[in-house]
């Protein structure tokens, strides 16, 4: 365990290279600002594709060189972190360190933001949190309708990634409930849905990742609660999975969006530790140290 007095940290960080609406060293600033020991930078990234929210295939050694030459200039402020939001799409793209050994990341966030609908493309896919009226009708078109198939689609596919890639962090673990509270399409509560979570908390920690709780949703106004859920969180906890909190920031002001809800709720859950990715392990520190 780390004894530094407080660790305030984020890895989960987008910028302009892909749909964040600020500058990497905007960023970098606010961070130093907010008293961040660390930062992460974590593009969307769907090596060796591009879709529409990822860096593009030309931008990816100025996005790397840029983060270095940040992280030598403000070394005595802050640890800057290269990494990139890692996209699964299994015939298309996954979040393994194999993949980006060329690029050779400090660290890998692998998420699902899409269910395989059979797409030529890799825009073509369903995407998860795209809008509530693009779910209704993803559901509709795909799934006739049936939107427990769509969930369950979704925590399968995530549970795939955990089986057949190699990252770091398991980004928002349960990001297809990001519109369910503001535009509810099925029960949290119902006995099928505990179910996916709790096969998914085990996936979690058979593949030895972090899961962040991410307050990303909280700083759109989609939800009051990070992802993931509380229930969620406690069958983590009860798995033994390593936590970190992350802002899942797409500007420089919500770097720390939020970390009070979900320190509180971490604490609920049971955790007395935090974590993060260090050089291929995970280093832990107090929890009331953040």
């Amino acid at each position: 365990m780390t004894t530094a007095d407080t660790w305030k940290i984020n890895f989960h960080t987008h910028c302009t290279y892909c749909d964040g609406k600020s500058t990497l060293e905007e960023n970098v600033i606010s961070a130093i600002s907010k008293g961040m020991q660390i930062l992460g930078f974590s593009s969307h990234a769907s090596f060796p594709l591009e879709y529409s929210c990822s860096i593009k295939l030309n931008q990816f050694q100025n996005y790397c060189s840029e983060v270095l030459a940040l992280k030598e200039k403000y070394k005595n402020q802050i640890d800057i972190r290269l990494g990139f939001e890692a996209d699964w799409a299994e015939r298309f793209c996954k979040p393994d360190f194999e993949v980006y050994k060329k690029i050779n990341p400090d660290f890998l966030i692998g998420s699902v933001h899409f269910i395989d609908n059979g797409g030529s493309l890799l825009d073509d896919l369903i995407a998860i949190d795209y809008s509530p009226e693009r779910r209704d009708e993803d559901i509709k078109k795909y799934f006739k309708g049936n939107a427990r198939e769509y969930v369950c689609s979704y925590f399968e596919t995530q549970r795939q990634m955990l089986k057949n890639s190699s990252f770091s962090i398991i980004g928002h673990p349960d990001l297809v409930r990001k519109f369910n509270e503001k535009s509810p399409f099925f029960n949290e509560d119902e006995s099928w849905y505990k179910e996916q979570l709790k096969e998914t908390a085990k996936a979690i920690k058979k593949a030895g990742v972090i899961s962040e709780i991410n307050t990303g949703a909280i700083s759109r106004k989609w939800l009051t609660s990070p992802y993931p859920s509380l229930y969620f969180l406690e069958l983590l906890h009860d798995q033994g999975v390593p936590v970190m909190l992350s802002s899942d920031s797409h500007f420089k002001d919500a770097l720390d969006c939020s970390f009070d809800i979900a320190l509180n709720m971490a604490k609920k859950a049971g955790y007395k530790e935090l974590c993060y990715p260090d050089n291929g392990t995970i280093k832990s520190f107090d929890i009331n140290q953040f």
